[in-house]
């Protein structure tokens, strides 16, 4: 049963970032005027590199991959995204209220990343290893 959750919840926290990876090719406009509104630089490049690494990072977890490395990876990558786009502190009013619950529901991703990190992650790398 443990191995049972634990697939499924990485295929779960996998297709996350598939989805949205290659939705971020199939709405390409709309992703570019969201990052220019938040005003980063290089958002063609930017994008392109995160729909590309999330797309990666995916399929690596589906496939049970470098999951520990992968699962940090995308937990940072979640950070950047974060506090990039999901800025409730410049906000007021409705607009607000959906930054800050977006903001909110990343930092459970960013969690159950790093649990999956620290669950994969070899027993020779593990801090705390027994003798």
């Amino acid at each position: 049963m443990n191995t049972l959750l634990l697939t499924a919840g990485r295929v779960l926290l996998a297709l996350y970032f598939l989805i949205p990876g290659i939705m971020k090719f199939v709405s390409w406009d709309m992703h570019i005027q969201l990052m220019e509104k938040h005003d980063m630089p290089f958002a063609p490049v930017l994008l392109g590199i995160a729909g590309a690494f999330q797309i990666g990072a995916a399929v690596l977890l589906i496939a049970n991959r470098f999951t520990w490395i992968v699962a940090l990876l995308l937990a940072g990558l979640v950070l950047v995204i974060n506090v990039s786009l999901h800025d409730f502190w410049n906000y007021l009013g409705l607009e607000k209220a959906h930054e800050m619950q977006n903001f909110i529901k990343n930092l459970g991703i960013f969690a159950g990343l790093l649990v999956l990190s620290g669950h994969s992650m070899p027993e020779c790398l593990k801090a705390n290893r027994k003798k």
